[in-house]
């Protein structure tokens, strides 16, 4: 009989490709995964530091799932990820019910740890922060069967002053696109359409294979010829390698989604500076000019931090005004978080939290407004969509819910369809003509 294994992912896509990863690991050891944690005989939390909340979120899934010792099977709690890589020595102390620490160039060393919570040892297990997976490696899609992530490098070298992820994730190091392309290969033949192509840093993807310059376009002409595969998106593509040649061909090839996802950060240049980005406002002006000038409407997303160390109200005013002026179609705000270990988190002019509150605030109420207004100009339009879920609607009708192909999957907001009957199922990809723009979803009617 096969041991139950029950797992919680928390943070980012790129960790939950890690977690899918250590899930295959441990069905090709026999376990098999139950949602019910209270069943769990092995329960991995894999965590995320990123910020604040983000660490208080995984501290409190830890306790809640160390309840499942006493309450429920659980022979073993294992902890993996960014906060067991930085906090390792202080999560073993306050935390005993872990049974096993693993960092986040430890996953494939799963089974270790396993086989030492079987003879009643805790277990630290923190590698040197230089590995990668590969092809090779058993992974287990938690994701909707039709749509993948596929990670294609790890670790970053930017060292932006308010981010603790090259200490927790190593330098930057990129997969080869042998390898990339053959998991995507194995993606598609199991039924994916769609894959996101995710790292720290995207569009720095094979400087460290091809003598400091990017092979990210390379990358996407073979990751194009792969049958089967519908949509090719990407997230983080950072600016200062956005390249024309790599707008090119996201303009001109029909499987790449018509989707930049820039993490901009702000747009003050004493600020990006304090940041360590590489860019200045000209230089993301610059680009943006390029991309909104593109023969194709390309839909754009980036994420901002509000209330980082020293910005002032004339430095906040000013990227409220370059938000509304760009008109981003999707945005993500943050609120500034002091990291300890960061060189942003050492400063003492930070700002108050009911500052940081308040912008944060004021600039997703901006966004929102702007976000409607887009999605309004998208009526009488016609794009393809994805189906992901049917559900029952007024009158025996049958409502489906999805995504266009200008939306990312858990990021941005949402496509219904209504009284679809029959016709569609979950995974289908249908042409569609957007009837209604709301602030972040949208509704249609499919074009028979």
């Amino acid at each position: 009989m096969s041991k139950l294994l029950g797992y919680i992912s928390l943070g980012c896509a790129k960790n939950l490709v890690d977690t899918e990863v250590m899930l295959g690991i441990l069905k090709d050891n026999g376990y098999a995964i139950t949602e019910d944690l209270s069943e769990a005989d092995l329960i991995i939390i894999n965590t995320c530091t990123f910020i604040e909340k983000a660490k208080a979120e995984s501290i409190n899934t830890i306790l809640e799932a160390a309840q499942y010792k006493e309450e429920g099977k659980a022979k073993g709690l294992i902890v993996a990820g960014c906060l067991s890589q930085q906090y390792q020595d202080e999560l073993f102390q306050e935390i005993p019910e872990i049974d096993a620490l693993i960092g986040t160039g430890a996953w494939d060393q799963i089974m270790v740890a396993v086989d030492a919570i079987e003879h009643g040892n805790r277990s630290c297990i923190m590698e040197n922060i230089t590995n990668i997976y590969d092809e090779r490696m058993p992974r287990i899609q938690t994701t909707p069967r039709y749509s993948a992530y596929v990670k294609i490098a790890e670790g970053c070298n930017n060292g932006c002053t308010f981010c603790i992820i090259p200490k927790v994730r190593g330098a930057f190091r990129s997969r080869t696109i042998e390898s990339i392309k053959a998991e995507v290969e194995r993606l598609a033949a199991s039924g994916v359409k769609e894959i996101v192509l995710i790292a720290q840093d995207t569009t720095s993807y094979g400087i460290d294979l091809n003598d400091g310059k990017p092979l990210l376009t390379t990358l996407l002409k073979e990751l194009c010829t792969v049958h089967g595969i519908e949509w090719i998106r990407m997230l983080y593509l950072y600016p200062t390698f956005f390249s024309d040649e790599l707008l090119d061909i996201i303009v001109n090839e029909p499987k790449l989604c018509k989707y930049v996802d820039i993490p901009l950060q702000h747009v003050n240049d004493d600020i990006l500076k304090q940041m360590n980005r590489r860019d200045s406002r000209a230089d993301i002006e610059r680009l943006l000019k390029k991309i909104r000038s593109a023969p194709t409407h390309v839909t754009l997303r980036t994420s901002i931090i509000v209330g980082f160390p020293g910005e002032t109200e004339e430095q906040f005013e000013e990227l409220c005004e370059f938000v509304r002026a760009i008109k981003f179609d999707n945005m993500g705000v943050f609120i500034y978080s002091q990291e300890a270990g960061t060189v942003a988190g050492a400063r003492e002019d930070q700002v108050l939290e009911e500052i940081k509150e308040e912008r944060y605030h004021v600039l997703m109420s901006i966004q929102a407004a702007i976000s409607e207004e887009n999605n309004r100009n998208l009526e009488g339009t016609i794009d393809d969509a994805m189906i992901e879920e049917l559900e029952e609607g007024d009158h025996n009708t049958v409502l489906a819910k999805g995504r266009l192909k200008s939306q990312a999957p858990d990021v941005d907001g949402n496509m219904y369809i209504e009284d679809v009957g029959d016709r569609v199922k979950p995974g289908d990809i249908v042409k569609v003509q957007v009837d209604q723009g709301f602030a972040y979803d949208v509704v249609a009617t499919i074009i028979e």
